[in-house]
């Protein structure tokens, strides 16, 4: 298949899926590095690198999406992905829920039987918004699924494409590319405008005719959905374009750190680093570029950096952090934020937090009282970490180790995916291992897999002879 590629995972993205399928549309830099042209052509999919960088969305034909999902989940075994039910471009009829300040939340119904919901800014909607208002949307960006965003929605329509996008009922474009697609043999779909994106400047007739051909069917498969509604009630119409969204742990990280140092200079590290901050990875392109080849930054015996980046970048000792917490069904939740008391060279961090009190600690079964202290020990790449719970009087109260993906300490905030199964040991000194019911259930749903789930059991099995 044709696949474009864009963001901080494209040099590794490109050298992995090349050999078996066609990379379009690639940037000046990709075709330096890699030497070669690359066409300007109709892509069937695109990868595109998140916002913030911890993996890459999938968009396409829905033949080509669950392919390259599946060769993207080969990368490693904390690679993990999940569809998307609100990919760009699929239209809704939805309901206002909430009205915010700059916005409003809409119930979008449900697909595959999972609630959706997305924001509607005002500034995209002519008139007053309030609650129960119903609205005709289409998704103008979506967010994968750890994210704390919720897609965007609008309620003019048009059909996303990498070399054309069409516009339901836009003016005109007298661009000089749109001047040269008069000449093509396939007309835009009534009602429908085309903008031809800059890299149509670069492609042939045929590339451009193929483009518009395939915009025009998603653009009636809209209008067919639109006008076998009969009624108004949250639900997806349409969705031509499929999408899903693939998360790239630590070791994914790194296996594609391999895949790039065969083509470039690739200091050890190179996408966990990137994955950081807009600082952090501009000081990796220029550690890059000072290099004279992919020897000088690849030696065998160099690891992570861990020191000079988070003395760099961050956190160090008196900073805040967040404990993202990830599910295996793709949401992240804020555990809390603490403070960074220690910060170790070699590679790991202690935090702590102030407890409010209510309520137990999960599977301790001690109540929680205000003015404990959790401490907390993360080191970098390690598939756990312990906390210790204190009352405010230094009695200990309880440790509970989570079992997760190698954990990734970035400036902000610490990251990882919960694999359900842990380890605790009460104030008595009594040792459970509890949760293993979920990790099954995980697996038996295919959110995790066989490889990640048995690294989890042995990982925990370990803490509980240890702690035992």
């Amino acid at each position: 298949m044709n696949v474009r590629i864009r963001g901080i995972y494209t040099t590794a993205l490109t050298e992995l899926l090349r050999d078996d399928h066609d990379i379009v549309d690639a940037s000046p830099p990709i075709r330096d590095r890699f030497e070669e042209l690359f066409e300007v052509d109709v892509a069937d999919a695109t990868l595109r690198t998140t916002d913030d960088r911890e993996g890459t969305g999938v968009a396409g034909a829905p033949d080509a999406v669950p392919e390259l999902v599946d060769r993207l989940a080969d990368i490693s075994r904390d690679t993990l992905s999940w569809p998307d039910h609100t990919p760009e471009g699929a239209v809704f009829d939805g309901e206002v829920r909430e009205t915010l300040g700059s916005g409003a939340v809409v119930d979008l119904g449900s697909v595959d039987g999972r609630p959706v919901s997305g924001f509607l800014p005002y500034d995209r909607v002519d008139g007053y918004v309030d609650e129960g208002d119903r609205y005709r949307l289409q998704v103008a960006s979506s967010e994968p699924p750890w994210s704390d965003d919720r897609p965007t929605l609008a309620t003019a329509l048009r059909v996303p494409g990498g070399l054309v996008e069409l516009r339901r009922g836009d003016g005109r474009s007298t661009s000089e590319t749109a001047r040269l697609a008069d000449l093509l043999p396939v007309d835009p779909i009534d009602g429908w405008t085309p903008r031809w994106s800059p890299a149509a400047d670069d492609a042939s007739l045929d590339a451009m005719a193929a483009a518009l051909e395939r915009a025009n069917a998603r653009a009636e498969e809209i209008e067919n959905a639109i006008a076998s509604r009969d009624d108004d009630a949250p639900a997806r119409l349409a969705a031509p374009v499929a999408g899903a969204w693939v998360w790239f742990g630590r070791e994914g990280r790194f296996a594609l750190d391999d895949r790039r140092r065969r083509v470039e200079t690739t200091m050890p590290g190179h996408h966990r680093t990137k994955a950081a901050t807009n600082a952090a990875s501009a000081a990796v392109d220029f550690v890059e570029s000072i290099c004279s080849s992919p020897s000088d930054t690849a030696a065998a015996d160099v690891d992570f950096p861990f020191d000079v980046v988070t003395r760099q970048f961050g956190p160090t000792a008196g900073d805040s952090v967040a404990i993202r917490h990830g599910k295996p069904a793709g949401r992240t939740i804020t555990l809390g934020r603490g403070e960074v008391t220690e910060r170790d060279p070699t590679g790991s961090i202690t935090v702590e937090r102030e407890m409010t009190g209510g309520g137990t600690y999960d599977a301790l079964g001690v109540d929680r009282r205000t003015g404990d202290v959790a401490t907390t020990t993360f080191v970098e790449g390690r598939w756990w970490y312990a906390t210790v719970y204190r009352s405010a009087a230094g009695e200990r109260r309880g440790t509970y180790v989570n079992v997760c993906t190698p954990v990734e300490i970035f400036p902000r905030a610490v990251r990882y995916v919960d694999l359900h199964v842990d380890v605790v040991k009460g104030p008595g000194g009594e040792v459970r291992r509890v949760d293993d019911d979920e990790l099954d259930d995980a697996v038996d749903a295919g959110l995790v897999s066989q490889p990640l789930a048995e690294r989890a059991r042995k990982v925990a099995s370990s803490i509980e002879n240890a702690l035992g």
